[in-house]
């Protein structure tokens, strides 16, 4: 059985979580964000905090969510077949920043538990396991800000088990890779999904290291990149590459196929999406630029 006092102690991490990542994303963009509650016919809620138009991030969105469905859908069981149909209880952070300046790397964080009750008088047990992760997609890159971000993913997951950062770096690696391009999302990150092997409290305490590594993995690098000096070329670039984000969101995240399927909240689920996007006709950057340096990284490489 998953307790209440479980279900507690991971809604108060993730509350706090999310409140201290949006004020250190204040202080360093010098503007608030918005607050937005919101509850779900089905059960639960949630809260989305967000800036858009803001002079250092150009669309952010830092959600948090705790609903309750009565069928757990497809995107779901997919790798838990025997928990297909169960009523369900779900919570997490996600979050994705997409910065104005092309030199700071768009990032993605999620960290989350689900909870498949057991049927009422089943005497079958509760199947509850956590996921998450955080990858970094930039357009020009600079490789030390890379090497930084993989290197405080590897020591938040040292402590829990030593073989964790290759296993998930792979994972990641796999996970946020576009099949139709033959190319990653990104330098990639950490991800990880169906954790529940260690038991409950070892599964949440490898959780809140990596929702707690975010901010000194990322807000370093936007503090060297932030004053890099850009134009309309490096902003057009920007949107064809975030057309690649979308193109990812839309046909391969989980997470967003989940919120889909299960009903949740449209404007919340699209968030992630960049406020502008671009695609072009077999367009290839000129050879030797540094809009062509970018494909070198685009397939699995070590960091550490």
């Amino acid at each position: 059985m998953v307790s209440d006092d479980n279900i507690a102690a991971v809604r108060a991490y993730l509350l706090g979580l999310q409140a201290s990542i949006v004020s250190e994303l204040e202080r360093a963009g010098g503007e608030p964000f918005l607050s937005d509650a919101w509850t779900r016919a089905e059960g639960g809620g949630g809260i989305s905090r967000l800036i858009e138009g803001a002079e250092l991030f150009e669309r952010a969105g830092v959600l948090f969510s705790h609903v309750k469905g009565k069928t757990l859908p497809p995107s779901a069981t997919l790798h838990r077949p025997e928990v297909a149909g169960r009523p369900w209880e779900a919570m997490g952070v996600s979050m994705v920043l997409h910065p104005r300046n092309p030199y700071i790397p768009t990032t993605h964080l999620n960290v989350r538990m689900f909870v498949a009750k057991a049927p009422e008088g089943s005497g079958q047990a509760d199947v509850f396991w956590f996921g998450g992760g955080m990858d970094l997609t930039p357009y020009y890159l600079f490789e030390d800000d890379a090497r930084h971000f993989h290197r405080v993913n590897q020591a938040a997951l040292a402590p829990h088990d030593h073989s964790a950062y290759p296993r998930y770096k792979k994972w990641c690696d796999e996970y946020f890779f576009l099949k139709h391009r033959n190319e990653t999302r990104g330098v990639g990150g950490i991800f990880f999904d169906d954790l529940s092997e260690p038991g409950f409290e070892q599964a949440f305490a490898l959780m809140r290291s990596v929702g707690d590594a975010f901010i000194p993995a990322y807000l370093p690098l936007v503090e060297k990149r932030r004053s890099h000096p850009f134009g309309e070329r490096e902003r057009d670039f920007q949107a064809y590459r975030r057309g690649r984000y979308v193109e990812f969101n839309l046909v391969f995240d989980r997470g967003t196929l989940f919120g889909l399927q299960s009903g949740g909240r449209t404007e919340s689920i699209l968030l992630s999406m960049p406020p502008m996007a671009a695609w072009r006709y077999n367009w290839q950057a000129q050879a030797g630029s540094p809009e062509a340096a970018l494909s070198q990284y685009l397939t699995p490489r070590d960091w550490v």
